[in-house]
């Protein structure tokens, strides 16, 4: 039991590298082992607490995300060319790298991939660089507040749910 906890725990730890870094499951994670937990306990109900705040933090990132990426985008005036070039530079980045750049390459994309797609499509619809840079460093900056707003989140999801459980495993 003792081993299987720490399992969980470790999974829980790779969702709070997720919530920070695009690409990899965060809350999600963290929720699943919570529900894990819960059933081999033989209830729900031993995982009520950090159950529920799982689910609350998961709801919260969802508008973590587009709150931090609309207010980059809004303090550096970006248009919605700029957001959208951010996605598809994202997802670009992502499967283009993949292949050139085995390792490191999906992680890089995810970094250069929306920095570069806002700027790409900002340009695009404003045709002045200084702006295009400006607005796709904007989008950018607000989404990497968003995910430390996220893992900041999920790292005090783990702790409640460490808190509230350590009991059942120390007996």
């Amino acid at each position: 039991m003792l081993m299987l906890y720490w399992l969980l725990v470790a999974l829980m730890v790779v969702g709070v590298i997720g919530s920070i870094v695009p690409g990899i499951p965060g809350t999600s994670l963290i929720l699943v082992a919570i529900i894990i937990w819960g059933v081999v306990q033989g209830s729900l109900g031993t995982v009520s607490v950090p159950l529920v705040v799982a689910i609350v933090v998961l709801l919260l990132s969802v508008g973590i995300d587009f709150l931090a990426t609309y207010w980059g985008a809004k303090r550096a005036g970006a248009s919605k060319w700029g957001q959208i070039g951010a996605i598809v530079g994202l997802v670009v980045g992502v499967l283009g790298l993949l292949p050139a750049l085995p390792f490191g390459g999906p992680l890089l994309g995810i970094l250069l991939g929306p920095l570069l797609g806002a700027i790409l499509g900002e340009y695009l619809y404003q045709r002045n660089l200084k702006l295009a840079l400006r607005a796709g460093v904007g989008i950018v900056v607000g989404s990497l507040i968003g995910n430390l707003i996220q893992g900041v989140l999920a790292i005090a999801t783990v702790g409640v749910f460490l808190f509230t459980t350590w009991s059942q495993v120390v007996g």
